[in-house]
């Protein structure tokens, strides 16, 4: 503590509003001022104090619990902006969120004027990290702050002005350990959160709650194994099979009572066995004392009352569910009734006054008589509590710390848990109850029987703990050698009954045991079952799984990964303690957990047909569009936004796309070729793509849409760099209907004063092949001539032009370069070709090759009124492919090689002459106008009147377009 001198000015911090008016009463005993801060919720209040020798200015302030939130950076916070596995590894920032931002204006302001810093957080480790974030925001303002820690449990006079002459430092080892679970359990839980709600919720039918669509099935690392808790008692009873079983009892009356001797076999389960015995106890009745024992018996109070505890005890005693109970002692504790209730230790520090704290309840009207005697030396009623072995260092066991009747305020719950609290902590000062209790062991025919009784001598502790009960029955008096017939001997039969559902006391002591949670939060995860539907809860407080959680809990099993077992998380929770002792750092933990969760994850995902078969068995499946139910795989980062990924996806049509995750903010799509049987993105890396990384996609085609000379399994990359992949996208867009281009719903194309139209720019896998719009099913594109030249507006630009498009490859030159100039290798449709000038002009002239099957076409004559007479060549397997022999200017046969590219023979521009003006403008309502210029001609050579003013295909109509409404 710094000496004495001027007066300095000390920011008090709270961790509440009424604990930060409770303080600042004490303090100034009643001498404060009030004025507003930032937030009207979070009052200063003023007044001088001194501490130690030092007079201070003191200004009291509160936070509401954490001031700072963990969570990912924003381009991970979209369910579908990454894959899940992703969130092991995402950046995480820790920031005030938007409604504490005026408690964080207002701790910035008072700390620039002060000098001292006295953090009034709650004093365990989660208050600690909430005192590090209160020194965060202070610090930042004001970096010459000395800072220190009040150390408290209750607020009363007592312990206010102690823990401000008393001053210590604030733990970074409590605070760091909490930012450790933090961080886990976001990581964790959001990535298998994120997993099952888009694996399961479409796919089945889960008529769990009223909002089906909005539900999450959320995963939590302490959640799962309270839920396991819940599953394993349901399955055990279900595995139960009743089983008969068969037990001599028999009975003694006299004079003095009747007393009842239990069968010291207990009972067996076959029947043969059980008669003969019976009977031969029946042939020979005589009952031989045997031993009789009187011995005193002790009942000893319960231990300190720790959180768990007065959650287990309010459960039995009270009927209060966990949850209502810590909301209840939470507000006693802010009132200053009871010291404060979330505390491990269930043992008193010696320093402790207990005789002060029982003083307090001699006057109430109900036990303040047995407070009187406990004080009375002449009773001998007093006894110091015991220790229960627990201590986390920062508070005392719950007890009183105010004397009341009952406020006129309170709830008949309030009483309760107020009475309990004072009613288990005189008990614990008491001396246990004394009782005599005697065994008789008697003899009949070999078969040996014993019977007790109890006395209660001295009641003692159970004369205030009323939870408490210790009974028993008074024996007839017996002696060794004592024979007597039995007044009854009987073989009863029973049947094997299973143990019952989990009560809430029992599931909060194995969460205790088995270390889930820590006593302040295993209420909170309990309650989550409750909420997510995981678990019903009856009348009598006992738990059952609904089948939602018995199938989850289910489908991991079947995996082989005991998720739901509460082995990780207590190992978790261990880890958690020993970086708040020091013995491992944070940094350590966070790599040991988040590696061993991450392979859990892996494997589940790589498994989870047996979570879909799980939930199968409970559920129906929807009938959900495959997309829905399918969850995304990231490719890469998206060029366009730079704001999501792209995600691969499988169209309702059956189709796959890689399109942004962003959508309908952002457009940005490639289409992939309608060839595809199966598409998955794998692990691997693109080395050539940038900016990267850019995953491979594994394609499996189908054998009867591509040509021979291709393998049906390709790794492939859509980043730009893989010439097979254009080549079955070039295929695609001659061959198959299904792969019209769609713009998405609701797209806007207007106009730019330079005539461009502007819509979402679209990403094509090589920038020379145009939009699959401009083909259509079995038929020729024909370049239009009087596209060529006209509508241009002064920058060369074709007014009427489709969306502009980002390229994947910006070394590849958009199908309108190709179309304009002549490159070598490269016909004016845009695609190379594998054969030189000369090797054309060799060619037979009279042999015309299909450019998607290499087959020679068969030559036919038109019979149309303006072409007949006129030869043509087409696909003698339905290709598609169709050319006029006068407008052949190459004939070349398709490479057979793996990386070899057909030619397609270019059309001339007479053949088009059926369009007139289209392009003008802004895009038309005419029937002939596809929108980019482009003609389309039937395979007699007429142009074909009409097209789809959705999709531009002249093959139909918008109202059966298959895109229609999408």
């Amino acid at each position: 503590m710094p000496p004495g001198g001027g007066v300095i000015r000390v920011l008090n911090v709270a961790e509440k509003p009424s604990v930060a008016k409770a303080v600042a009463e004490i303090l100034s005993r009643g001498g404060m001022q009030s004025r507003a801060g930032r937030s009207r919720y979070n009052r200063v209040f003023e007044f001088n104090y001194a501490i130690g020798a030092q007079a201070c200015h003191m200004l009291v302030t509160s936070v509401t619990g954490h001031l700072m939130e963990l969570d990912f950076d924003d381009r991970y916070r979209k369910w579908y902006s990454c894959d899940p596995v992703d969130l092991f590894h995402a950046p995480v920032r820790k920031a005030v969120p938007q409604d504490k931002q005026d408690i964080k204006r207002t701790l910035e302001e008072e700390a620039r004027t002060c000098q001292w810093l006295v953090l009034w957080l709650d004093c365990d480790r989660e208050g600690e990290n909430i005192a590090y974030e209160v020194v965060e925001i202070c610090a930042g303002a004001n970096r010459h702050l000395n800072i220190y820690r009040a150390r408290f449990s209750a607020l009363i006079p007592r312990e206010i002005h102690d823990a401000v002459q008393h001053l210590a430092r604030p733990n970074k080892l409590f605070a760091d350990a909490v930012d450790a679970r933090q961080e886990i359990d976001l990581r964790i839980g959001a990535s298998f959160t994120r997993f099952q709600t888009m694996l399961l919720k479409d796919a089945f039918v889960l008529d769990v709650s009223g909002e089906e669509r909005n539900m999450v099935l959320s995963y939590g690392p302490c959640q799962f194994p309270t839920l396991g808790f819940i599953v394993e008692r349901f399955w055990e009873i279900q595995a139960h099979e009743p089983e008969e079983f068969w037990t001599i009892n028999c009975s003694h009356t006299s004079d003095e009572g009747t007393a009842s001797f239990l069968w010291i076999r207990g009972h067996l389960f076959d029947y043969s066995s059980a008669v003969v015995i019976y009977e031969m106890c029946v042939e020979e009745p005589m009952a031989t004392v045997h031993n009789v024992r009187n011995q005193e018996k002790l009942k000893y109070p319960p231990y300190p009352l720790s959180t768990v505890e007065l959650q287990k005890r309010a459960s039995r005693c009270c009927r209060m569910s966990s949850e209502h109970t810590m909301k209840v002692a939470e507000e006693l504790y802010q009132a200053g009734f009871i010291s404060y209730p979330r505390t491990e230790t269930d043992s008193f520090s010696p320093n402790t006054d207990l005789h002060a704290i029982v003083q307090e309840q001699v006057e109430h009207p109900v036990w303040g008589t047995y407070a009187q005697r406990l004080l009375s030396p002449e009773e001998r009623l007093w006894r110091n509590p015991s220790n229960g072995g627990h201590d986390d260092k920062a508070h005392p066991p719950i007890h009183p710390t105010k004397f009341t009747t009952g406020e006129t305020n309170w709830s008949e719950d309030h009483r309760k848990v107020y009475e309990l609290v004072v009613r288990h902590f005189l008990a614990c000062c008491s001396q246990p109850a004394v009782g005599a209790e005697t065994t008789v062991e008697i003899d009949i025919a070999g078969e040996q029987f014993n019977a007790s009784g109890r006395v209660v001598l001295a009641k003692n502790y159970l004369d205030v703990y009323r939870y408490d009960s210790w009974g028993g029955s008074l024996l007839p008096t017996y002696t060794v050698g004592q024979q007597f017939v039995p007044t009854t001997l009987t073989l009863d039969s029973g049947v094997t009954r299973p143990p019952p559902l989990l009560a809430e006391a029992d599931l909060l002591s194995c969460m205790d045991k088995a270390g889930i949670g820590t006593d302040a939060t295993m209420h909170e995860h309990i309650k989550k079952l409750l909420d997510r539907c995981y678990a019903t809860k009856d009348a009598n407080s006992r738990f059952s799984p609904t089948n939602l959680g018995e199938a989850l809990v289910m489908g991991y099993d079947e995996m082989g990964y005991e998720l739901w077992k509460p082995y990780l998380r207590s190992m978790m929770e261990a880890d958690m303690k020993a970086v708040s002792i020091g013995t491992k750092s944070k940094s350590e933990v966070l790599q040991g957990c988040l590696q061993q969760m991450e392979a859990c994850f892996r494997d589940a995902r790589e498994n989870k047909v047996k979570l879909l078969d799980a939930m199968g068995t409970f559920f129906a499946r929807s009938n959900r569009p495959i997309n829905e139910t399918q969850p995304a795989e990231v490719v890469r980062r998206c060029g366009l936004c730079n704001a999501s990924d792209m995600l691969l996806k499988r169209r309702p049509t059956g189709g796959f796309m890689v399109g942004c995750g962003g959508y309908p903010l952002c457009r940005n799509v490639v289409w992939l070729p309608g060839s595809l049987a199966e598409a998955a993105v794998t692990q691997h890396i693109c080395p050539t793509c940038v900016p990267g990384p850019v995953r491979k996609i594994q394609f499996k085609f189908n054998r009867r849409d591509i040509p021979p000379n291709y393998d049906v399994d390709h790794l492939g990359c859509v980043g730009g760099c893989d010439d097979v992949l254009k080549e079955l996208t070039e295929l695609s867009r001659f061959g198959g209907h299904n792969q019209t281009a769609t713009p998405a719903r609701g797209q806007s194309q207007t106009q730019t004063p330079s005539g461009v139209r502007q819509g979402t720019p679209r990403q094509d896998l090589h920038t020379g092949f145009r939009s699959t719009g401009q083909f259509t099913n079995e038929h020729t594109p024909v370049m239009n001539p009087q596209a060529r030249g006209q509508n241009q507006n002064p920058s060369g630009v074709r007014q009427g032009a489709p969306p502009p498009r980002q390229d994947l490859h910006t070394g590849f030159r958009t199908g309108r370069q190709f179309a304009n100039e002549q490159t070598p290798g490269v016909n004016p449709q845009g695609f190379r070709s594998t054969h030189t000038q000369s090797s054309r002009n060799a060619s037979d002239a009279r042999q015309v090759l299909c450019t998607t099957c290499g087959e020679a076409c068969i030559s036919r004559t038109a019979n149309t009124e303006a072409n007949r007479g006129r030869k043509f060549y087409k696909c003698q397997n339905s290709c598609g492919f169709f050319a006029w022999e006068d407008e052949l200017e190459n004939v070349v046969p398709r490479g057979r090689g793996r990386g070899g590219r057909g030619s397609s023979s270019r059309a001339s521009a007479s053949a088009s002459a059926g369009r007139r003006g289209g392009g003008r403008g802004r895009r038309g309502r005419g029937r002939n106008d596809d929108g980019d210029g482009m003609t389309f001609v039937s395979a007699t050579g007429d142009t074909v009147h009409g097209c789809c003013f959705t999709c531009g295909d002249p093959s139909h109509f918008a109202n059966v377009c298959p895109n229609r409404g999408r």
